[in-house]
């Protein structure tokens, strides 16, 4: 049986949450599955809490060069992946993109409408030129005034596999969110034979130990049931508290449960806060995952003893940045001066400041 604070640890082992890593920027990409990028500074921060002297230069630069892309994939969310992984892994969360346009009121308002006439023209458009939304939606509204053209949109969106390109997610730059095609951008095709089986062995390596339900709400897809059944041969299995049967690779690190957990700050919608369908191992009860807006380098949440213990942001006036943590509830004075470290290595990181100021605020619940 293995109790939420050993599932704790465990996750954060392998996320590179107990000690940061000196592997390589797209390197952790690759381990992880990819970054949640619906922020699109938020992997820099997200690699920041995981590597060692990490630059944001390294992961800039795989971006322009077309070693890494941001694109939808798992939960039908945006992710930043290795180039490899966005064909390996497009194929095989289809499905979960083509419920999800189908499901929404965009998919209700084109029914009856020849789509793969429209797929067809919106693809040839984008691959001539990256294009905004906006600018895709004119040159559809062109062809099919009558039907809505933000639907439209949205079904490519969803059915044709898109990147999204530079200068978005590069840091230090901005830019619109402009798509081409994945194909187009990378020069590749996407894999023919992506296995399933691999995707959930690498699940496990970033996320385990965890139940079929916990690798269905990380990817979205679902009858995994049968994938784990067949993978049962090559998996450790343990129970949880409540008698859940959880699977992981024989020889992943599970740690002491009473190995110490650094403070960490990291950005909106990381994954090892949404990774799982049972999310007690590292969300307090009756705690929500906060989804503010933001670009992903100037707030997000923090861990402390390895658990969601509050939010962060950084507010800059006159040339000062302000670190502002909220914690849930009163942090111990031990835990201060190492809060305050980290603190202190993320103001110099995400905003180049070397007289920051640090403010614990009171707590908010």
């Amino acid at each position: 049986m293995l109790g939420p604070r050993a599932l704790n640890r465990a996750l954060l082992a392998r996320q590179m949450l107990l000690a940061r890593n000196r592997m390589s920027a797209l390197a952790a990409v690759d381990h992880l599955v990819g970054m949640q990028a619906q922020a699109p500074l938020a992997p820099y921060v997200g690699l920041w809490s995981r590597l060692d002297d990490f630059h944001p230069d390294t992961l800039a630069a795989a971006i322009v060069e077309r070693r890494a892309v941001r694109t939808s994939l798992m939960r039908a969310t945006i992710h930043l992946v290795t180039a490899d992984d966005a064909l390996r892994l497009r194929p095989l969360v289809a499905p979960v993109l083509e419920r999800g346009f189908w499901t929404s009121p965009f998919g209700r308002r084109v029914e009856g409408v020849d789509l793969t006439e429209v797929l067809a023209v919106g693809r040839d458009l984008i691959e001539a030129h990256p294009m905004t939304s906006p600018e895709l939606a004119a040159q559809l509204a062109e062809r099919w005034p009558e039907i809505d053209r933000e639907s439209l949109v949205f079904a490519i969106g969803y059915l044709v596999p898109l990147v999204h390109v530079p200068p978005r997610g590069v840091w230090g730059e901005t830019g619109p969110v402009a798509r081409t095609t994945l194909e187009s951008w990378l020069g590749r095709s996407l894999d023919t034979d992506p296995s399933i089986h691999d995707l959930v062995i690498r699940y496990l390596a970033a996320f385990g130990p965890a139940t079929v339900m916990d690798v269905q709400a990380w990817s979205g897809l679902t009858r995994l049931r049968a994938v784990v059944e067949r993978l049962r041969s090559r998996l450790a299995t343990f129970r949880d508290e409540d008698g859940g049967e959880l699977f992981d690779l024989p020889d992943a690190p599970r740690p002491d449960p009473e190995t110490p957990a650094p403070p960490r700050f990291l950005p909106e919608y990381d994954n090892v806060l949404i990774g799982h369908a049972d999310r007690s191992r590292i969300i307090p009860a009756g705690r929500r995952i906060p989804l503010p807006p933001g670009n992903g380098a100037t707030r997000g949440t923090v861990l402390l003893d390895g658990m969601f213990a509050g939010e962060w942001r950084i507010a800059t006036d006159s040339g000062r940045a302000t670190l502002e943590i909220e914690p849930f509830a009163t942090i111990p004075a031990a835990d201060l001066p190492g809060l305050h470290d980290e603190g202190a290595r993320l103001l110099a990181f995400a905003a180049a400041a070397t007289a920051g100021r640090i403010v614990v605020k009171p707590p908010t619940s």
